[in-house]
Formats: structure tokens, sequence, C-alpha cells
């Protein structure tokens, strides 16, 4: 049984501003104010763990540990099967320190080059910590195909590749509201939404 989330405000365990945007959207329904892990001067703990979980529940831990309030963090990736499943965990590093996507973009299609599988899925998993060290996870995936060139300039990271199936638009030409109600994250969110909301 998941616990209920005491208190009104959440750190969002992120640096990223396109994240932090998108989890902030997510709770406001819930009365639920964010508070960013930057905006509280909290370090980045390095992404040790070898999968979206272990990575979400370290980021976490340590801002619900550093902060004393419930803390929700996000990892993330996409998932291409013809290179094996990269990025994968990875997403991130491939944008460099710079976070330069286009960059990444270009580096999976660069990979791609010659393979005609272009399928691929987005997966999300959030964490819940407690300042306790309770932690719980939340996954969702998103299946569709790669396009190239990029499309959109709404979104973040890799949206403008990818076409969600039975869709037409990018993640990053599509509305936030429908990317939303169709996306990973939207997906991870409402299982954790039904856990952990008492409504």
């Amino acid at each position: 049984m998941a616990r209920r989330l005491a208190g009104d405000r959440l750190v969002i365990a992120t640096h990223n501003r396109g994240k932090l945007d998108e989890m902030a959207a997510l709770l406001r329904p819930f009365g639920v104010a964010a508070v960013s892990a930057g905006s509280l001067g909290l370090a980045e703990p390095e992404e040790t763990g070898d999968s979206f979980e272990a990575n979400a529940e370290l980021k976490a831990l340590a801002a619900a540990k550093a902060s004393g309030l419930p803390a929700l963090a996000d990892d993330s990736g996409l998932v291409v099967p013809a290179l094996d499943g990269a990025p994968g965990i990875y997403s991130a590093r491939w944008a460099g320190p710079e976070r330069d996507f286009a960059h990444a973009m270009a580096l999976v299609e660069e990979r791609l080059r010659g393979k005609s599988d272009r399928r691929a899925h987005f997966v999300a998993v959030l964490a819940l910590a407690s300042s306790d060290g309770h932690v719980e996870c939340f996954r969702g995936e998103v299946h569709g195909d790669l396009v190239f060139p990029p499309r959109g300039k709404r979104g973040f990271g890799y949206d403008p590749i990818f076409v969600p199936a039975g869709g037409s638009e990018t993640f990053g030409e599509m509305e936030p509201a429908a990317k939303h109600a169709i996306s990973h994250r939207g997906a991870a969110f409402r299982k954790l939404a039904a856990a952990v909301f008492a409504r």
C-alpha cells in the first residue's frame, strides 16, 4: 500500500527546466506546490544506477534527505531497439554537459544510418521519496517511431524526433496538454497520483 503524500510542498529533484515545468503542471490540480532542487541549492547527485528506477530513487532520496521535504525525481530516456536500447539511461549524457539535444538527436540519426527499424519508446520512472528513506517508483512508457529531421519547438530533449504510435505529430509539435495525455511521464504520473494523492 502506497503512502499518501503528507503536506502540500514537494521538491522536484531536477535541474532540467523542461522536466520541472512538466511536473509542476501535473502536480497543480492536486494543490501541491513544486519547489525545484535548484532553487534550494541542492546538488545533483551522480547517476550511478543501472536502471531508470535506480537513478530515479537515487535522485529522490538525495533531495528528500537534504531538504527534509518529500521529493519527486524522474529518470527518463529514449530507448531505441535498433541501437540495442541506447541511449536509454544515458539519454541525457548523449547531450553532453551543455545539454545539447540537437547534438544528441543528430547522434541517434547517425547511428541509425543504414538501419530500417525506426521503432522507439520513451520510459519515465517517477520516484517519490520521504526524508525517512521511504521511496516508491512508478513507471510509464509510450511507444512510437523516430523521424528525421527533428520537427517542432515544443517539449524538450528528444521530443522533436518522436512520433507516438497512431499519431502524425512529434512530441515537439504537440500541444502540451495533448502530450501529457499520452506521454510516458503522464502515464507514470497517473499511477503515482492514484496511489498517493487522497481525493
